[in-house]
C-alpha cells in the first residue's frame, strides 16, 4: 500500500524524513509506522535529513522540551541518511507557500520535498494540504 505514495527517480525511492519520524527511527521506537521503518531501513533508498529537522531539535532540546540524542548529527550520520542543506531556492519556495501550517521547520521540508521530487516521512495530515508525495510515519 505505502509503495504506491512513494516517488522515485527512475526506480530509485526518495524520502525525506520529518522531525519526528527521524526521532522514532533514532529510537527504534514502535510510535513508527512498519512500512514506514521498513522504507528508511533499505539501502537501496535515498533518504533525506533536512538541516530544519536538525535545527528544530536542537532548539527543542537547549529548551528542555524535547529529548533526543546528545549528538544527533553524529547519530543521522551514522544511519546512512544524507544530509540535505537549505538553499535560497528551498527558502524562497518555503516562504512562498500558502499558510496552511505556520511551523516554519514543516514549510521548509515540503519546499525541499516540492523541489527536490521526494516523498515526505510524516504523520503530520497538514503536509496533504501542499501536495507533496507521503509515506505515513
Amino acid at each position: 500500500m505505502a509503495d504506491r505514495r512513494l516517488r522515485g527517480w527512475l526506480g530509485l525511492v526518495r524520502l525525506l524524513v520529518d522531525t519526528h519520524a527521524l526521532l522514532w527511527f533514532l529510537a527504534a521506537s514502535p510510535a513508527l509506522d512498519t512500512e514506514a521503518y521498513a522504507a528508511l531501513s533499505r539501502p537501496e533508498h535515498v533518504v533525506k535529513v533536512s538541516a530544519a529537522s536538525v535545527w528544530e531539535v536542537t532548539i527543542k532540546q537547549a529548551a528542555g522540551k524535547l529529548n533526543a540524542p546528545d549528538d544527533l548529527v553524529a547519530a543521522v550520520e551514522a544511519t546512512g541518511f544524507e544530509a540535505l542543506p537549505i538553499t535560497l531556492s528551498h527558502a524562497a519556495r518555503a516562504g512562498a507557500l500558502p499558510s496552511h501550517h505556520r511551523d516554519p521547520f514543516d514549510r521548509m521540508l515540503v519546499a525541499q520535498a516540492q523541489l527536490d521530487g521526494l516523498t515526505v516521512v510524516t504523520r503530520d495530515p497538514v503536509f496533504e494540504r501542499y501536495g507533496v508525495a507521503l509515506l505515513p510515519a
